[in-house]
């Protein structure tokens, strides 16, 4: 069969797939984490200004230095999830294209 894809090319696709199957959640859940831990970030830093009202307790989170570094390790998170997941959406077309090219093939020898 000629094509693009080669057995070994699918070969490795499948081995990528289950190699990065942990690192994968592993980024999932970091993301969720960081997500999740940014309210009570906000919670922690608002209770620093107890003085204040709530409006003004909220501009100071929003505006502290560790709430925006927090902000920057969710882009990070995220950024590392969106990336595995879409190498493994790559690979996983790989395999899907290699069993059309394979039917079509098989379909054109009968």
């Amino acid at each position: 069969m000629s094509n693009f894809i080669t057995d070994e090319d699918v070969e490795k696709a499948l081995d990528y797939l289950r190699d990065s199957a942990a690192a994968t959640a592993k980024a999932k859940a970091e993301r969720i984490y960081v997500e999740e831990y940014r309210k009570s970030l906000k919670a922690i830093l608002m209770k620093e200004h107890p003085e204040e009202s709530g409006i003004v307790q909220e501009r100071e989170a929003y505006a502290d230095e560790r709430y925006l570094a927090h902000l920057n390790a969710i882009r990070i998170a995220v950024e590392e999830e969106e990336k595995l997941k879409f190498l493994r959406e790559g690979a996983r077309a790989k395999i899907e294209a290699f069993q059309t090219l394979s039917a079509n093939y098989r379909s054109m020898k009968l």
